[in-house]
């Protein structure tokens, strides 16, 4: 057993070869080849696999936006056609029925002419009403009024129907919207809200604030509502109508309700030039 330890002790002890030294070394350069390779190759496929996953999302992202762009021309196209129906064929009716009921209180007994006059009234106020729906629903007539305009008339509207107190507050120096698009989809942001304000909110004022600042136009909405609350409501396709027009042209989207609290909405839109 001693001679076996002395065996091996005095073969350590033997100087390595040169060809046992350029063996090692082969087979060291070779395994470190073979890691090298391996590492790159899994470098490589994992650098693919996350470029192919980038590249799918980016395509369902392009996809969800050009849907999101489709339906918005869809319902603008809708609209505009109803808005003209509601000018050209409504309005012409309400005209047509208020002229001859002037003529038939110019003829008609004194007694009878109260009501005449009173059915007169209600039909000049549906007219303006017509009128004032048509201009709020036909995107060209929002582009030859104006975002401040036609926020007005929405206003104007609201306060002759007597649902509602609405106010509008405008400050800073208006800037013209370079990308004439935007002003639409902000105009129907601000025309969805209302609508849902009308709708379920049993609110009694309704104000509108719209800030012109030099990098970001801010819109705040609020009304004085049974608000609700944001954990446990649904979301609905007013509020998702909402959120994908303010998505579709980069608007900071902020809608705050607490029940009892009514319900704010504050929009920051970036200008654009593109």
């Amino acid at each position: 057993m001693l001679y076996l330890c002395l065996s091996i002790y005095n073969s350590l002890q033997k100087p390595i070869s040169d060809e046992e030294l350029a063996l090692l070394a082969y087979v060291a350069f070779f395994v470190f080849t073979i890691v090298v390779v391996f590492v790159i190759f899994f470098l490589t496929f994992q650098k693919r696999k996350n470029q192919l996953l980038i590249d799918k999302l980016k395509q369902q992202q392009k996809f969800e936006e050009e849907l999101s762009e489709a339906q918005q021309e869809i319902q603008e196209e809708t609209l505009k056609h109803v808005g003209r129906e509601l000018h050209d064929n409504v309005g012409q009716l309400l005209s047509f029925a208020t002229m001859q009921m002037n003529a038939a209180g110019k003829v008609v007994s004194d007694d009878v002419k109260p009501k005449v006059n009173n059915a007169s009234e209600a039909l000049k106020e549906s007219l303006s009403e017509v009128r004032a729906l048509s201009k709020s629903l036909n995107s060209d007539v929002i582009f030859n009024l104006g975002f401040d305009a036609s926020v007005k008339n929405e206003i104007d509207r609201l306060n002759k129907s007597g649902f509602i107190e609405a106010n509008l507050i405008i400050k800073g120096e208006k800037l013209n919207f370079e990308n004439k698009k935007d002003e639409i989809i902000l105009f129907r942001i601000l025309q969805e809200f209302i609508s849902n304000t009308i709708k379920y909110a049993n609110a009694e004022n309704l104000s509108v604030t719209i800030n012109y600042g030099k990098e970001f136009l801010k819109i705040k909405l609020e009304d004085d509502g049974i608000g609700f609350d944001m954990t446990e409501a649904e979301q609905g396709s007013g509020m998702t109508n909402m959120k994908k027009r303010a998505e579709l042209i980069n608007t900071g989207f902020q809608l705050n309700s607490q029940p009892e609290s009514g319900t704010i909405l504050n929009l920051k839109y970036p200008y654009r030039t593109d």
